[in-house]
């Protein structure tokens, strides 16, 4: 959909929690700088909303506002609008840091302090990002003040949207409401700088949108018609998908599914608006579970697996032509893994999305293997592995002697380590896109993997070390971007 994803690149995946410092300071612009170095136009990561308590980016409380762990304090600092000695032992950054502390202090700092231009800038932000910033507001002060409840547990006039309460709590909760939207704020200036910074270095940011939203969500508490939900609010259906290689009784996510009727009688413009706020944040877009727009598995919510479920059909097509009626052609790419149908294919070819192709996946069965390199198109992505994988060396290393010898004999490589024939092999490849995880340049192994599915502990919390990213690897990856032609 559009010609960004026409030309031979190379990125690598990495999300900003994974970075040393956790944040959009200065280790993010130092990435930036490593990634221009090496010759790397590509710099993927996980969805970037505001997390529940299980830190899963896939699971998030609302899919527009920005994930306000991820504000740099001392980029705050240096606006001026947050002091040094302002900062105490529990609200400075930790592996699981919360920053409420910080940011209510830079708020006050921001009214006192604030220049006249970053005052308009606030009111314009306020102003262009209503549609969806006035309900999370409201929807996060009400948490706090219900003792993070999920909204089908709150008093029935809050959960129920009656208008008088909601007026009346807008008005109680004024000052903690706007600390919410200075959050966001802080946290779109923060990231559309670094966006910016990235940009004039080369490099694009990737982006990815998980297809269903969490129940517990501003989204579904503000736009309940939007889902498949019951009289009284409640999912009697929820999202997953069957046993596949991650998971023997599959997944079961327990998001709410569509009500695509509704969608379609309103232009589906609750998914035009989301992607636009996307589109406004990454430069390419990556649709996590593609296949769920042309099927998707429901699961009765009484089950405890996601073994009983069943497809169901989604207006892909419309979904993505109305999409592109509204915002144009934009850079998408489909997450085509797991069950896949031809009908699936056809919607992904039909808008001329690339798919993806994981190495991991390609040395189990036989020579038809569709993930094997001399299979690729160019109008793909190829990964070694993704943040639900192991690491290269980790999987490696569960192997079989005969099945690494299977690996060593189709890519043609004994001079080199394993590992490092994968990533070779994903940058020779004829796809346009390679992307590799951080973790397989770092040489690192099964510890340090990011999520294992079907687990809820545990995950997303791996960072890496600036002294990890020796020269010898730096100068070996740029060596292979430049010697693919890859850029």
């Amino acid at each position: 959909m559009n010609g960004i994803l026409d030309q031979r690149r190379a990125g690598i995946l990495l999300h900003i929690s994974s970075l040393p410092g956790g944040d959009l300071g200065q280790d993010a612009y130092y990435f930036v700088n490593f990634l221009h170095d090496c010759g790397i136009t590509v710099w993927q990561t996980l969805p970037l909303g505001m997390t529940h308590t299980d830190g899963s980016p896939y699971q998030c409380l609302s899919a527009h506002a920005g994930n306000p762990t991820f504000i740099s304090v001392e980029r705050i600092i240096s606006q001026g609008w947050l002091d040094k000695s302002e900062l105490c032992e529990t609200c400075r950054g930790t592996l699981a840091y919360k920053k409420n502390c910080l940011i209510d202090k830079a708020y006050f700092g921001f009214l006192d302090r604030a220049t006249q231009q970053d005052r308009k800038e606030f009111a314009r932000f306020c102003s262009e990002k209503a549609f969806w910033l006035d309900d999370f507001a409201l929807f996060m002060a009400l948490r706090n003040l219900f003792n993070q409840q999920s909204w089908n547990q709150w008093p029935e006039p809050c959960k129920e949207r009656h208008p008088q309460t909601l007026e009346e709590t807008r008005h109680r909760l004024k000052s903690q409401i706007e600390c919410i939207k200075f959050e966001q704020y802080v946290f779109f200036r923060q990231w559309l700088e670094l966006k910016a910074y990235a940009n004039e270095k080369g490099v694009l940011l990737f982006g990815d949108i998980p297809i269903f939203v969490s129940y517990d969500s501003a989204d579904v508490w503000a736009n309940r018609h939007v889902f498949k939900l019951d009289e009284i609010g409640e999912m009697s259906v929820v999202a997953g998908v069957p046993p596949d290689y991650f998971s023997a009784t599959g997944q079961r996510w327990g998001n709410p599914h569509y009500n695509w009727s509704y969608l379609d009688k309103n232009a589906y413009s609750w998914w035009v608006q989301r992607m636009e706020t996307q589109l406004e944040i990454f430069d390419i877009l990556r649709i996590d579970h593609f296949r769920g727009l042309e099927a998707a598995w429901e699961i009765p919510a009484s089950e405890e697996t996601a073994v009983n479920g069943y497809w169901v059909k989604a207006p892909g097509k419309a979904l993505l032509e109305a999409i592109k009626m509204a915002l144009g052609s934009i850079p998408l790419v489909a997450e085509d893994l797991g069950i896949i149908t031809p009908d699936v294919e056809e919607l992904r070819d039909d808008f001329n999305l690339p798919g993806m192709k994981i190495l991991q996946f390609a040395f189990g069965g036989n020579a038809d293997n569709p993930y094997l390199p001399d299979h690729y198109v160019k109008n793909c992505v190829v990964y070694t592995g993704t943040h639900d994988n192991d690491t290269t060396i980790g999987w490696l290393q569960k192997l079989s002697d005969h099945e690494r010898k299977y690996i060593y004999d189709y890519l043609g490589s004994p001079s080199l380590s394993l590992h490092c024939a994968l990533i070779h092999a994903a940058l020779a490849s004829v796809a346009n896109l390679a992307i590799i995880p951080m973790q397989d340049i770092l040489e690192l192994g099964s510890e340090h993997r990011m999520n294992t599915p079907g687990t809820t502990t545990g995950n997303w919390i791996w960072r890496f070390h600036w002294d990890q990213l020796t020269h010898e690897r730096a100068a070996r990856l740029g060596h292979l971007v430049g010697l693919f032609n890859r850029k």
